[in-house]
């Protein structure tokens, strides 16, 4: 039975460590797994908008060994054309793997219940667990360690990032801080289960309305897009004068209030002068680049451990 990456408590802790371990070895020498020799093909089905996903599976996939097969959701319309059962029994008889870039969870979900091979999510909805695994590589190739920091997240807390950090912050024992609007806070059943796993990790979760309690003293300050894909008609409340989120943009004023070392994250793409200051992710303590690279590396990792396992 396939072992499938669809939300990022699917590693466990020593998992996520390995997989980050394996990233860092992947980063010093490209070329050291070839799990996909042949060339295998992997499949990557792309429903929303990409240029980071694409790059870096295309790549990836590549440098495994393989052979990387782009499909056009527009096109392929899984779900509505043909049911995402019958597509995913097509593909699993031809591709070692499945990667898939789509909207609702559930979808991605019912695809692995039907798949032979690993399926991976390359973001839903409601996670972006690649994100999070290059996120925490980042953070560990500048910090050394990531067990005991403080890792905060100001913005859109209803969002799949947050969903994601408080997850995958979690499993590596980090202590999780969300600052978001109450009107746009994480699902409670993910904020629960993140919780459950930091009491075995020794992370914790603090979720907040206030930006400055959230970043005080934070080792890494993280921001998103205000606007999600999908939300594009909301784009005119959500970036606002009065826009419930314009307290929690990342500027220098907030990102003052943590530690004197912090660092400056962002999935990009980034909008400045809205989520985030231009001063900040043009400066010194941003590692946003190292961050967008780090995308690669992660995903060869958990790709090439989802085919050992």
């Amino acid at each position: 039975m396939s072992r499938h990456f669809l939300r990022d408590d699917d590693l466990t802790p020593v998992e996520q460590a390995a997989v980050l371990d394996r990233a860092a070895a992947l980063k010093a020498d490209h070329f050291a797994l070839r799990p996909l020799q042949g060339p295998r093909v992997v499949a990557l089905i792309f429903d929303k908008p990409t240029l980071r996903t694409q790059l870096s599976f295309t790549v990836g996939v590549a440098e495994l060994g393989g052979q990387p097969m782009t499909v056009d959701g527009r096109l392929a319309q899984i779900g509505s054309r043909e049911s995402i059962a019958d597509v995913t029994r097509v593909l699993d008889r031809q591709v070692a793997a499945i990667v898939w870039r789509t909207y609702e969870q559930a979808n991605i979900e019912q695809m692995a219940a039907h798949s032979a091979v690993p399926v991976i999510n390359a973001l839903t909805d409601d996670f972006h667990p690649c994100q999070i695994l290059a996120d925490l590589l980042t953070i560990r190739e500048h910090k050394g360690t990531l067990a005991g920091l403080t890792m905060t997240y100001v913005g859109d807390g209803a969002n799949n990032m947050a969903h994601s950090y408080l997850l995958g912050g979690a499993t590596a024992g980090m202590h999780v801080r969300i600052g978001a609007p109450g009107t746009h806070q994480p699902r409670a059943d993910i904020a629960e289960r993140a919780a459950e796993i930091a009491a075995h990790t020794g992370g914790s979760v603090q979720i907040t309305d206030d930006p400055v309690a959230a970043v005080v003293a934070a080792d890494v300050v993280i921001t998103d897009t205000w606007v999600s894909m999908g939300q594009e008609a909301e784009a005119g409340d959500r970036k606002g004068a009065e826009s419930p989120f314009a307290k929690y943009a990342v500027d220098g004023a907030l990102v003052s209030h943590a530690d004197d070392h912090a660092i400056v994250m962002h999935c990009l793409p980034a909008y400045r002068g809205f989520e985030i200051s231009a001063d900040v992710i043009d400066g010194p303590q941003s590692v946003v680049w190292d961050e967008a690279e780090n995308r690669l590396h992660a995903q060869k990792a958990v790709l090439s451990f989802l085919l050992e396992s």
